[in-house]
């Protein structure tokens, strides 16, 4: 191949052995035109030399006027004819618009018949033939434009071929770059040639395509991708002829990088704006910047025209693409620059626009491409291990409480990684958490509303869905709808998933109940906060500081060892309890639920509180109840579950380990481990027989509880009723059952447990306990509970009448003049606007129907009426609930209700304040509970008390029989300073607590738990309720069983009445609503008088705990005991602190409040029949409502007589709250 330059300079950006025989043939004409520079004409800058290989023009004339040429008189030829088509045809349309208006002008005139007819028809025949034309014209472009469009897989394929093909092309140009400008080529031997030539042609058959479908053909020649082509498809073909190749303007083709982002939308790989827009400013400024560089390449190597190409130099195109590069950027470093005229031309323009490209394209790619999603991965699942997914309110705070409580080491090996799901990606330090926790801990950015990111976190797989609520929020309600919203949205795309959720307000629960596919027996849960909380506040009026207690049970709270002999040494000890459940061990089937109580505590070091069992009734089959202390006639059966308090799940493993043989005289529970013996199996007819036996007290010879069918169908029977699920106290009833009816298979259901059952109350009377209706004397409250709506229609809840608001209101003066004692007094904040807490909540426990109706706590309200006004609705049909309209922070309203006198002083607010500084988020509570610590008062009340009840030692009531169970309740010692009132606080921010306790030393950033008033249990935040979440999730039954404790008995069933009625509905007293008030409640037990007395001074607390569940089935779970009772010295602080579930061996003093779960007493309510349905106006009634019990005995009866100095002498030794 022979190259040439003119001029001695070689218009090339390539190198090599070509080049060099290049040069040398350069050099040889610039020493023949230096040695007769007068003989040479200035065409001979013009010459190309010849070789032999490519048959040239023999006189080596360039020729890249006719490539150009080519293109343009395509580009301006076409136009030409384009215009001229136009030009013909407007001037077509004016003439036929003339001669039309022209004939009906003839035809206005008067014009003959006969001459307008033969007019109309040869103008009708032009119409046919125009609109058949026009017909075939439309197909014809209709199909073109299908073919080219991307609407059609055909036009899809055809748009992606010319984007690859012009990229193709692209490349060859890049690789003939290093060749010289203008060259000769063979095209029978050149195969880039060969394979640009066959790319040309389809381009060419592309843009016939293009212009058919064009409608306006003058814009679609002026068009970018039209000009390319003329530029580009012409000089190909003659290269063909002319044997010749030019690089010329091939660089345009790197224009078509601008359709880049709309090739990739017809591909579906883009969808996002952010993605299409970074695309495409990719594409312009690339191709812009390719294309640049190529004119600067061309006029580089080329040189000026008016110069004859003489002031060339020798670029390659990739320096050129530095070239513009550092001039768009401003830098120019000055080590390549243009030489030429028409180069720096360009560069001067150049740079005005490349450099405003430059300056708003780059910082707009470098934001897309900081602003993609960092997190917008999806989600491996790993084989072997679970997945959850968390998503709702995902914050820092939520976030890292949940971690603590989700992985902290007391739960054994968690197993689970936690995928977050939020569509605000994380902070710093929200950012910095999921680093520390990378092992467990994934984080995705999108929102459960879109499929698209459900199916990322694969929730399909997830084992569950947990969605926090913000607890801090101006509107719970709106809240709570995007939780349901949350919810609707993940059980629409997987029903069978199970989701926990957290929800603010009570009533927007009901909501749920409405999603087809939301399913509480199969783990779906939601945790209302306001429930729970005002639940929790409400058994602190009964037994203060069992919110603490419980609330310190399901979070999981690491052991700190104090050596120091101070409270917060016993109160850490029992903060390290938690809840767990474990299945008993078989050596325990048979025992009473008392005995094996006894036994846990005594050899296993272990508390056990409730079992959970599964009904057999065949109208409620797969449903499982959870029996807290249900006394001595429920015996353990093989597989029941236990809950229990412990340290550590490792601990309860002993339960379920346990072995009579092996460890029977084994002293150190630590040493309990998993035996070699065999679980002795009986055949389920030996085992119901022996049930039988047991039950009708015949030997098993003489039994007859099962016939001969039974003996028959023995495997029949197997299967009805398995031997987990068989009770000892039913199985009579259940083979009755079997021979009246046909066997029904139960087939236990996913996750749910097998377990000792209670009686119904349609079973025998020898089978059930404590039935009002069986106990000798009751037959006239039975008659009045037949006539009366006492109860709720599930007899769960005292109920009344709907009272209106207006009966329930008192002035100052009345309420001064009721002289309330052992009252409720609760201090709310709200107003017109302010969000409605659920004040139902904080009432239902207090009016649980395991109460008598004497028993019950007066209510009394003090806030802002508007605000009551709207809470009413929920609470008209609770009996004794009074309202004094005012302000908590009033002293005189204060005094009005007594509060001196109450039995606890709750202080609530409804405001949600969005104020920045969080310490003021408080600010009402705080003041309200610092006003009553302030006040003082007379000790006038004491005489009165003394007067009305002459002598009587505290905890005795003349009332109730001695023989009694549970009678006798504490009177209220005189108080005369506010510190000593009981108060419960709640708070938002956990921070704001050490503003409560003025003598507290805590330090601000002290843990909630740690400080001294939530130790005290004076102080509630319902953050601690966050750890259910983690608890609910490992464990369903620990939310049951917490539900249970503290709201007073609701029930599924319950939550669904009141979803429909939005109100508690009144009954009549039937034999199974009043069977439900036999259920255990918490209450406090005095250890200074009674049959206790002897343990109190310095007795243990192990003796206590068995003598308590031996003789009244009590069971103890703690100790409330004065913040000073360790000094030495007498103390006059009255607070007291909580000791959760104590050892065996720990230490009693008298002055220690006992935590115990007490039976239900029918004979408490015989001698107060006649109170039943009595106001609680007078003093005298309302006294005894106090929640701290004292159990006399006719043992103790001596010290009746004790003398009232000695009493006195007492009182200020001990302190009864």
């Amino acid at each position: 191949m022979a190259n040439g330059s003119g001029g001695g300079s070689y218009p090339s950006g390539g190198g090599g052995g070509l080049r060099m025989s290049n040069n040398i043939n350069a050099n040889n004409l610039n020493t023949d035109s230096s040695s007769s520079p007068v003989n040479v004409p200035k065409m001979d800058a013009l010459i190309i030399p010849v070789t032999m290989e490519v048959p040239c023009d023999s006189r080596g004339q360039r020729m890249w006027w006719a490539f150009l040429a080519s293109s343009m008189v395509t580009f301006f030829g076409g136009l030409f004819i384009i215009l001229l088509w136009r030009t013909l045809k407007y001037l077509w349309t004016v003439c036929c618009h003339c001669g039309v208006k022209s004939k009906e002008a003839q035809k206005i005139n008067g014009g003959g018949d006969t001459q307008a007819d033969g007019a109309c028809k040869p103008t009708d025949e032009k119409e046919e033939n125009v609109a058949a034309e026009v017909g075939w014209m439309t197909s014809v472009k209709d199909w073109a434009g299908v073919m080219i469009s991307a609407q059609t897989l055909t036009g899809r394929v055809l748009v992606v071929l010319v984007f690859a093909l012009s990229i193709g092309a692209l490349v060859i140009y890049f690789i003939d770059s290093s060749n010289p400008i203008e060259s000769c080529q063979n095209f029978y031997k050149d195969f880039t040639l060969q394979i640009d030539m066959a790319f040309n042609v389809f381009f060419l058959l592309y843009f016939g395509l293009r212009f058919i479908a064009a409608n306006d053909k003058l814009w679609f020649w002026l068009e970018v991708n039209s000009v390319v082509d003329f530029f580009t498809v012409p000089p190909v073909f003659v290269s063909v002829y002319l044997n010749r190749s030019w690089l010329g303007l091939r660089f345009l083709r790197a224009l078509r990088l601008i359709q880049f982002s709309e090739i990739l939308q017809f591909l579906n790989i883009l969808k996002t704006s952010n993605s299409i827009k970074l695309v495409n400013l990719c594409s312009i400024f690339i191709s812009t910047w390719l294309t640049a560089a190529g004119f600067i390449h061309l006029v580089e190597n080329s040189g000026d025209p008016w110069e004859n190409f003489q002031n060339n130099q020798q670029l390659t195109y990739w320096e050129c693409v530095y070239l513009l590069m550092v001039t768009m950027s401003t830098v120019g470093y000055g080590d390549v620059y243009a030489k030429t005229t028409l180069g720096r031309l360009f560069m001067v323009f150049f740079i005005l626009g490349g450099l405003a490209m430059f300056a708003s394209y780059v910082p707009e790619i470098i934001e897309l491409i900081g602003n993609r999603k960092k997190y917008g991965g999806s989600y491996s699942a790993v084989s072997g291990r679970k997945h959850i997914v968390v998503c709702g309110h995902i914050t820092l705070e939520s976030v890292s409480n949940f971690l603590k409580d989700f992985l902290h080491k007391d739960r054994d090996d968690v197993n689970v990684e936690i995928v977050f799901l939020h569509n605000i990606s994380p902070n710093l330090e929200l950012e910095a958490l999921f680093k520390r926790h990378f092992t467990q801990v994934e984080f995705y950015q999108g929102s459960v509303l879109n499929p698209h990111d459900l199916a990322r976190v694969k929730i399909e797989s997830a084992d569950a869905c947990l969605i926090l609520a913000n607890k801090y929020c101006a509107d719970p309600d709106a809240e709570d709808a995007s939780n349901i919203m949350r919810v609707i949205s993940i059980k629409n795309y997987h029903p069978k998933i199970r989701i926990i959720t957290q929800m603010l307000q009570y009533h927007n629960k009901a909501h749920l109940l409405n999603i087809p596919s939301w399913n509480w027996k199969e783990g779906d849960d939601a945790i209302c906060l306001a429930e729970l909380k005002l639940g929790f506040i409400a058994q602190s009026c009964l037994a203060p500081g069992l919110s603490t207690m419980l609330a310190n049970l399901f979070s999981m709270r690491s052991f700190i060892k104090i050596e120091e002999d101070t409270w917060q040494k016993y109160y850490l000890e029992g903060v390290a309890n938690e809840m767990y459940t474990e299945y008993l061990s078989s050596a325990f089937v048979g025992l009473s639920f008392p005995a094996v109580c006894e036994l846990v505590f005594a050899k296993l070091k272990l508390l056990m509180i409730a079992i959970e069992y599964k009904s057999e009734k065949r109208e409620s089959r797969s449903r499982k109840r959870i029996l807290i202390n249900p006394g001595n006639h429920v015996k353990i059966q093989e597989g029941t579950l236990g809950f229990f308090i412990a340290s550590d799940a490792k601990e309860v493993k002993r339960a379920f380990f346990y072995c009579k043989a092996c460890h029977d005289d084994i002293t150190d529970p630590k040493r309990i481990k998993k035996c070699g013996c065999k679980r002795p199996k009986m055949s389920i007819y030996k085992r119901m027989k022996l049930a039988c036996c047991f039950d009708c007290g015949r030997s098993e010879r003489d039994c007859s509880c099962m016939s001969g069918s039974v003996h028959s169908n023995m495997d029949t029977l197997e299967r009805t009723f398995p031997l987990s699920s068989v009770s000892v106290n039913d199985c009579s009833t259940s083979l009755r059952a079997f021979e009246d009816e046909q066997p029904s298979t139960l087939s236990p259901k996913k996750k749910q447990r097998n377990g000792g059952m209670r009686n119904s109350p349609n079973s025998s009377p020898k089978l059930m306990r404590h039935d009002p209706l069986l106990i000798p004397g009751n037959e006239q409250i039975d008659n009045m509970d037949a006539n009366v709506k006492k109860y709720d229609s599930t007899g769960m809840f005292h109920w009344c009448p709907a009272k209106d608001i207006e009966k329930v209101i008192l002035t100052r003066s009345e309420a001064a003049m009721t002289v309330l004692s052992g009252h409720v007094v609760v201090c709310i904040f709200g107003d017109v606007k302010s969000a409605l807490i659920g004040l139902r909540n904080l009432v239902m426990p207090l009016r649980a129907s395991n109460f008598h109706y004497h028993e019950l706590k007066h209510i009394v309200f003090v806030g802002s009426l508007e605000y009551l006004r709207r809470e009413w609705e929920t609470l008209h049909n609770f009996p004794k609930v009074s309202i004094l309209p005012g302000t908590p922070l009033s002293r005189a309203d204060l005094r009005a209700v007594n509060i001196n006198l109450c039995d606890m002083c709750v202080i609530l607010s409804a405001n949600q304040n969005n104020i920045d500084d969080a310490s003021l988020q408080d600010k009402e509570c705080i003041l309200a509970s610092l006003n009553i610590k302030s006040m003082q008062f007379d000790d006038s009340i004491g005489v009165l008390q003394a007067n009305s009840q002459g002598f009587t030692p505290p905890g005795m009531d003349r009332s109730s029989p001695d023989n009694s169970p549970v009678h006798g309740l504490l009177r209220q010692p005189s108080i005369t300073t506010g510190a000593n009132i009981p108060i419960i606080t709640e708070l938002v921010n956990d921070s704001n607590v050490q503003f409560l306790d003025q003598d507290d030393d805590d330090d601000p950033d002290t843990e909630l738990y740690l400080t001294q008033p939530f130790a005290c249990g004076t102080a509630f935040a319902v953050s601690v309720l966050d750890s259910l979440m983690s608890a609910t999730y490992f464990n369903d039954n620990i939310l049951t069983l917490i539900r249970t404790l503290v709201t007073g008995g609701a029930t599924p069933e319950l939550e669904a009445l009141i979803a429909e009625e939005n109100a508690l509905r009144g009954g009549y007293s039937t034999p199974q609503t009043l069977a439900n008030r036999d259920r255990c409640r918490v209450a406090q037990l005095a250890l200074y008088d009674g049959p206790f007395a002897d343990l109190g001074d310095g007795g243990c607390y192990g003796d206590l705990f068995c003598k308590a569940l031996k003789t009244y089935n009590m069971l103890c779970f703690g100790i409330y005991r004065l913040r000073d009772a360790h000094l030495s010295t007498p103390s006059q602080c009255t607070k007291r602190y909580v000791i959760t579930n104590p050892p065996y061996e720990f230490e009693l003093v008298p002055t220690d409040l006992i935590f115990c779960l007490m039976q239900f007493d029918h004979n408490a309510g015989q001698s107060r029949a006649s109170l039943s349905h009595s106001s609680h106006s007078s003093y005298s009634s309302s006294k005894k409502s106090s929640s701290v019990h004292s159990i006399p005995s006719t043992a103790n009866r001596p010290n009746r007589t004790k003398t009232r100095d000695s009493r006195e002498k007492q009182k200020k030794e001990m302190v009864y709250r």
